[in-house]
């Protein structure tokens, strides 16, 4: 497949499905000279690309791809990235809409095949600034905040290894990696209580079971997930002291298909950039990110391949 089969196969999905949707997004104004399924193909393919920046997504179609969106030639940068920001909204329905189209429900709905859904929930970092520069810097203060980062270097002053200024990402995936739910949080914010917020409404009716690593261990917690119907399982949270490291190993190896998904949206999708100054711009980008994974592993699947297995998806 070439970019431009990727293109068009990407248009044709997301076109489809805003028109599926059946909402009025504008009910005043005059129509923009982009129609939003252009921009929301053009966000994600660039995203697909590695190209996390609007003004960099906006200058790449304007240069090799007018031949595919020819009004771009009379879309400003300005007027592109403000239409782009003001879909923020529409790209959480696209996301949920394009999970529909998976031999299962990822949304958490029970199958014949499978009666109790299986999750994996993880978080990573996400780093406003760097560590030395956290105390004077004005972006996002108030909101992020000082936490445990495991990626982080042992040059940081103090003995602090470990530490970062920031946010965490706590994503929900299915039993094959794909995408169903993340969410953001001050880095300083324990993760366990998080798991409530990645829950899907409604429940499955036959329960769930997610696995998760130590920074998810909350025996408390868990009696209350039990009760929304979801099954927590975590290892001890202090691995010297662990009573159970045979159980503990297991579920880590049951939780590794998460680990080449953030590696896939740290790498291709550099979604540890933040290139924002305000958490709306932020939460946009996370969204746009994710959801340009997910269309990306919808259409490779579609083709045959590996759903995660993405650099089949571009030959050409």
């Amino acid at each position: 497949m070439t970019f431009v089969d990727f293109l068009t196969e990407l248009f044709y999905l997301i076109d489809t499905e805003l028109e599926a949707l059946h909402r009025t997004l504008r009910r005043r104004g005059p129509a923009p000279r982009l129609c939003d399924s252009e921009v929301i193909t053009m966000e994600l393919a660039g995203e697909f690309q590695g190209i996390d920046t609007d003004e960099g997504i906006w200058a790449f179609f304007r240069t090799y791809h007018l031949a595919e969106f020819p009004r771009m030639a009379q879309v400003d940068r300005t007027r592109f990235l403000r239409q782009a920001a003001n879909l923020w909204k529409v790209k959480q329905w696209l996301h949920a809409r394009v999970l529909r189209h998976f031999p299962r429900d990822p949304g958490g709905e029970p199958d014949t095949t499978n009666p109790v859904p299986l999750w994996v929930i993880d978080s990573f970092p996400l780093r406003v600034c760097k560590f030395k520069r956290a105390p004077s810097h004005k972006l996002f203060r108030g909101q992020a905040a000082y936490g445990h980062d495991p990626t982080a270097g042992s040059d940081l002053p103090g003995g602090r290894r470990g530490m970062m200024y920031g946010f965490h990402v706590h994503l929900r995936t299915d039993a094959e990696g794909l995408c169903l739910q993340w969410e953001l949080a001050p880095a300083n914010v324990h993760d366990g209580p998080l798991v409530r917020e990645l829950l899907p409404t409604p429940m499955p009716a036959a329960g769930a079971v997610a696995v998760a690593d130590r920074h998810y261990w909350n025996p408390a917690g868990r009696r209350e997930l039990l009760a929304l119907g979801l099954d927590l399982i975590a290892p001890f949270s202090k691995q010297k002291h662990d009573p159970w490291p045979l159980v503990s190993k297991l579920i880590s190896r049951l939780r590794q298909i998460i680990e080449p998904v953030i590696g896939q949206l740290a790498t291709r999708f550099h979604i540890q950039r933040t290139w924002a100054r305000d958490l709306w711009h932020l939460t946009s980008r996370l969204t746009r990110k994710v959801l340009s994974h997910t269309a990306a592993c919808l259409i490779n699947w579609r083709h045959g391949n590996p759903m995660l297995q993405l650099d089949k998806l571009i030959t050409a």
